[in-house]
């Protein structure tokens, strides 16, 4: 679920930002994520980490900087110490709307700001940093065509990402007097450091600075292949990952939760988010999605895959227990499903007469020592799962508004 939230930082400017939740809702650890330089809280890298972060039962919060996507106040008179300033108001809204959040994550320049931010939020426990620099000297190299004319006229209207921003020379004073990799010496948070060997604009020797100045607990990962925006879905959402596996040695166990339904599975669908939907199935956390061919991005299976392999996972089941109570020599049983619809399609002609009928296919790969007679039989045993009696019996499916 996704929530749109405002919140104003030490200025009273207006910030806004948004709220992503795990499938259940119920969030024992809130992570707040800091973009890119002059980016958006709608970036790509932030987007996918923050998904992957909610996947493994992390509320998060993403939030655009001062005068920068959707919030109040002029970029061109916001500098470094803004941002941290920023971060903050925003760990203080969590801390009074919902939970203080237990791990920072930062992008590029924002990397720099949580850094910062850590030191002065005590319910912090973790900090991750991708792409981001050790020195000023990733910003200053971005406007060193107009480092002269900053310094004279102290300010000048930069292009960066193609868009035109006016930058004042208190935000490059601001950074010259706040180097983040002596920031980091004194952090006392579990560090993870993520960056890319083929990074052009931060180079990757910013990431051995910063680890060598920090102290232990800290981690490194390479994000091989990534460029420095993390602008290919697959490498934010390999980024998010290991940072949502990496924390949790170092913040509170979610506890595990039943839904408050039925049969204790829930999917959840922001409307931003494409297809791509939160499963949380008992104690498991899945993604269901759509193939890119259909408008999706095919970061799970689709919900005929689903429910395909609910089939060929309980005709597996089947089989061995009729086999082992029959002693009979099964070593394995491998169930391949061949289904002819595809369900972006039939949404569409959901009203249409004329669909087709929907046809499971199933192939036994039956290994073992098991003579023709066995193998027959279980053939007929394949079609008594009772997820192959449900999908060919009559059933009902009643549909309900949650009450609030």
């Amino acid at each position: 679920m996704l929530k749109k939230v405002s919140f104003k930082n030490q200025e009273g400017k207006v910030l806004h930002g948004r709220i992503e939740f795990p499938p259940d809702r119920h969030p024992e650890n809130f992570a707040l994520l800091a973009h890119c330089f002059t980016c958006t809280k709608n970036i790509t890298a932030l987007v996918m980490i923050g998904r992957e972060l909610t996947q493994a039962g992390f509320g998060i919060l993403r939030f655009d900087f001062t005068g920068l996507g959707e919030s109040e106040g002029d970029f061109e008179n916001t500098n470094f110490s803004g941002n941290v300033s920023d971060l903050i108001a925003a760990a203080e809204f969590l801390a009074e709307k919902y939970i203080s959040p237990s791990l920072l994550v930062g992008h590029s320049l924002g990397g720099s700001a949580v850094l910062y931010a850590a030191k002065q939020l005590p319910y912090v426990k973790a900090v991750a940093t991708i792409n981001s620099p050790s020195d000023p000297s990733h910003v200053t190299n971005l406007l060193k065509d107009d480092l002269e004319t900053i310094e004279e006229q102290g300010y000048s209207r930069v292009m960066l990402a193609d868009r035109e921003f006016t930058i004042k020379k208190q935000f490059l004073d601001d950074l010259e007097a706040q180097p983040p990799k002596e920031v980091v010496s004194r952090l006392g948070k579990a560090l993870l450091i993520l960056h890319t060997p083929q990074d052009t604009i931060v180079d990757i020797q910013n990431a051995e600075r910063l680890y060598i100045a920090a102290h232990h607990p800290k981690s490194y990962i390479s994000l091989d292949g990534a460029d420095h925006l993390l602008s290919k879905r697959e490498d934010a959402k390999y980024a998010g990952s290991m940072i949502a596996s990496w924390v949790k040695r170092y913040v509170s166990p979610t506890p595990e939760r039943t839904l408050k339904t039925k049969n204790q599975v829930a999917a959840s669908l922001d409307f931003e988010s494409n297809f791509t939907t939160d499963l949380k199935l008992g104690k498991h956390y899945l993604t269901a999605d759509e193939p890119e061919r259909y408008g999706g991005d095919n970061f799970g299976p689709t919900p005929y895959d689903f429910l395909s392999a609910g089939l060929a996972a309980c005709t597996a089941m089947t089989l061995q227990m009729y086999a082992r109570r029959k002693k009979w020599n099964l070593k394995n049983v491998t169930v391949h499903i061949d289904h002819s619809r595809d369900h972006a399609i039939d949404t569409e002609n959901e009203d249409e007469k004329s669909a087709k009928i929907d046809t499971f296919t199933k192939y036994l790969d039956l290994e073992g020592d098991l003579d023709p007679v066995q193998r027959e039989r279980l053939l007929e045993i394949a079609d008594r799962c009772p997820v192959h009696k449900t999908l060919t019996s009559e059933i009902q499916i009643l549909s309900h508004l949650k009450k609030k």
